[in-house]
Parts: C-alpha cells; sequence; structure tokens
C-alpha cells in the first residue's frame, strides 16, 4: 500500500529518526520479534526489527563490508567462518566473496527474517543463500556454538540485535567461552557493540566479558548513517596479537589475494588500518593493559 505517513524508530526513548514511508512492503510479528520492511524516499527499502533500523539499501554496504572484510583480513587465512544472526545475508554475501574460503555457515534464529529479506530486499544477499560453500541453519546461534567441535572455526561473526531482548544472550560469559573453544589458534569473534555515544555501556561491558576468554580485545569504528549517534562500533576478541595494527600494504595484498580488493565502497586497506585508532571518547571504554 502507498502511504503518507512516517515510521520513528524506537530504540532510544529520548531521540530517533523518522523515515517517510513511500510503501509499507511487509509487517509481520514472528515468534521472536516484530518485523516491518517498508520502502523509503530516502534509503530504499528498510527493515526494522522491534521498531529498530537494521539495515537500508542505500548504507548498508558500510556496515556489511567492515563486519566481513576487517576479520577475515585481518586474520589473514580464515577459511571456515561462523555467521550468527545477519539473517539479510549481506555478511554472508561479503564472506563468499574472499576466494580462500572454504565454509560459511550462517545459523539465524528467526526464519521470517530470512524469508521476507529474500522476497523484499533480494539485493542485499545476491546470489549467497544457493552458493555451495554455504550452510544456512534457521536455529539458535547460541545452541549451535555450544554444540559445536573445538577448533571447527577460525572466524566468528556475530551480526545481532542490541543486548536486550532476542539478542541478549549473545553477549554472556557462556556464549564467549564456547566461541573461543571452538576457533582455531589464531581464530577471532567480531560482534557489533553499539553506538557508543549513547550505548557505551555496551561497549565496556561486552569488552570486558570477552576479554576473560580472549587475551588480545579491542575494537574498531564504522560510520552507518542510519546508526544514529556517530560512530558504531564493531568489537573484536582476538587468540592472536596484532590484528589490529596490520599495514594496509599488507592488507591490500590480502583484498587481492582474496578477490575483494576493487570491490568495495567503504572498506578499504587504508579505511581498515585507521578505523582500529579510536576516538578517547570510544577507547576509554576498552579494557586497559
Amino acid at each position: 500500500m502507498t502511504t503518507d505517513s512516517w515510521i520513528n524508530e524506537s530504540l532510544y526513548a529520548d531521540w530517533g529518526q523518522r523515515f517517510l514511508v513511500k510503501r509499507e512492503l511487509a509487517r509481520v510479528q514472528s515468534s521472536f520479534q516484530d518485523i516491518v520492511i517498508f520502502e523509503s524516499f530516502s534509503h530504499g527499502r528498510v527493515m526494522l526489527l522491534d521498531g529498530v533500523v537494521q539495515i537500508t539499501e542505500a548504507d548498508e554496504f558500510v556496515y556489511q563490508e567492515m563486519l566481513a572484510h576487517v576479520p577475515l583480513l585481518a586474520h589473514g587465512a580464515a577459511s571456515r567462518v561462523l555467521i550468527i544472526g545477519a539473517g539479510d545475508g549481506g555478511v554472508l554475501r561479503r564472506v563468499l566473496q574472499h576466494r580462500n574460503l572454504a565454509r560459511a555457515v550462517m545459523v539465524e534464529i528467526d526464519g521470517e527474517v530470512i524469508r521476507l529479506a529474500k522476497e523484499f530486499l533480494p539485493g542485499i544477499a545476491g546470489d549467497a543463500w544457493t552458493d555451495p560453500r554455504a550452510e544456512v541453519i534457521v536455529g539458535d546461534g547460541i545452541d549451535y556454538v555450544r554444540k559445536a567441535a573445538d577448533s571447527s572455526f577460525d572466524a566468528i561473526i556475530v551480526d545481532s540485535t542490541d543486548p536486550i531482548g532476542v539478542g541478549e544472550v549473545l553477549f554472556t560469559d557462556e556464549f564467549y567461552a564456547n566461541c573461543a573453544r571452538i576457533l582455531s589458534a589464531g581464530g577471532l569473534v567480531v560482534n557489533q557493540c553499539g553506538v557508543p555515544f549513547m550505548q557505551a555501556d555496551e561497549l565496556r561491558e561486552t569488552s570486558a566479558r570477552r576479554r576473560k576468554f580472549f587475551p588480545h580485545v579491542s575494537a574498531y569504528v564504522a560510520a552507518v548513517p542510519t546508526y544514529v549517534g556517530g560512530y558504531m562500533t564493531l568489537g573484536i576478541a582476538a587468540k592472536q596479537a596484532a590484528l589490529d595494527a596490520v599495514p594496509a600494504a599488507t592488507l591490500r595484498a590480502r583484498a587481492e589475494a582474496a578477490g575483494v580488493l576493487g570491490t568495495t565502497r567503504y572498506w578499504s586497506p587504508e579505511i581498515q588500518e585507521g578505523a582500529f585508532h579510536l576516538p578517547p571518547y570510544i577507547a576509554q571504554h576498552l579494557p586497559r593493559g
């Protein structure tokens, strides 16, 4: 249907953004959350979960590229990747761009997100759903990580909602302990840690929790226009040191070998190198030493 109404994001009680709705495409109450997809005038199609913007066609490339390419290129040899969440398929698509990838397992708890993304946001995932290297599971990521074999993945990418509601269990001690167990010797886990201007507790508490199980904890930033409040942080916890200090020249060579160089709109070797140099107002929330 065509409307002249606005949709207001409800992430914060006293600050927000709104979109003029061109057309509402879907409104579904799944077993887990309220899902809305609409066509906007400014950002293409937009998906909200429980009233919070998850993805827009206009700026999805920023978040997806930084969530997928940064950890894989920092690692340098990750061939087995576990993705938790990311039901729109955008992270899966970027991970599959890497030629050296042998296997990508994606576990999304809400099958309705996948179904609606395939129907109304097909450009986000592209051909990822049918790639033979990809295994897409509708299920509980916590349970999958709990049952997975030791050292069975090189990288884990967690693309979850904030630590409330359905996303809350992805920020627990048990979850990170199991992540450490199922990662190989040089493995790493990355997850979104919110916009620290508004959600500093998320970065601080998540980083402190991951520090219990990983020797190297840091974060990097990405400027996603529709994640209001300035920089979004992506937290990285690794078994190997210096993944936050890989030189741009090394990243360029790895990206070229992986087939990623020249395909991106936000990520570049220099952007990745610089993204770990945090403003002090963000860096103060990371564990010291």
